[in-house]
């Protein structure tokens, strides 16, 4: 069946509902996991920012890496193969998409924050984007 599944992760606790699901179905596959996350590209909205760019990209990129750890002891612990990736884009889902495609994972799956009527308008659902934009499969975790 599945043999190499992305799964997407953000550090929130849905997200890491779906790391443990995730690794719970890749033993029992026998696949092996990639982990991802994406470091959001920061663009300051005013030119009155409190912190620099530079110093707001410095602590999401060690977001990112605490996130990483976090799946990779998870991982080491269930005893499923694994490797990690991320990248800094504006949109998270490309990043999804290509990390898929370039890893050949057969298989995306990831937490759905289930924002629904305007937050969901206003703030979009990377689950979504993935959900339209991707030839891979695509498995939602709720």
């Amino acid at each position: 069946m599945f043999k190499h599944i992305l799964i997407a992760t953000d550090g929130s606790e849905l997200s890491h509902k779906a790391v443990s699901g995730g690794l719970e179905m890749a033993k029992a596959l026998g696949a092996r996991v990639t982990a991802y996350t994406c470091v959001v590209e920061y663009l300051p909205m005013t030119e009155f920012a409190v912190e620099t760019p530079q110093t707001v990209m410095e602590q999401l990129e060690a977001e990112a890496t605490q996130h990483l750890r976090q799946f990779a002891e998870q991982a080491k612990a269930a005893g499923v193969p694994f490797d990690t990736a991320r990248s800094t884009e504006f949109s998270p889902y490309t990043g999804i998409i290509t990390t898929a495609r370039e890893r050949q994972c057969d298989l995306i799956m990831m937490a759905s924050h289930g924002r629904r009527g305007l937050a969901g308008l206003l703030l979009g659902s990377e689950t979504q984007k993935v959900l339209t934009h991707s030839e891979i499969p695509v498995l939602v975790y709720r």
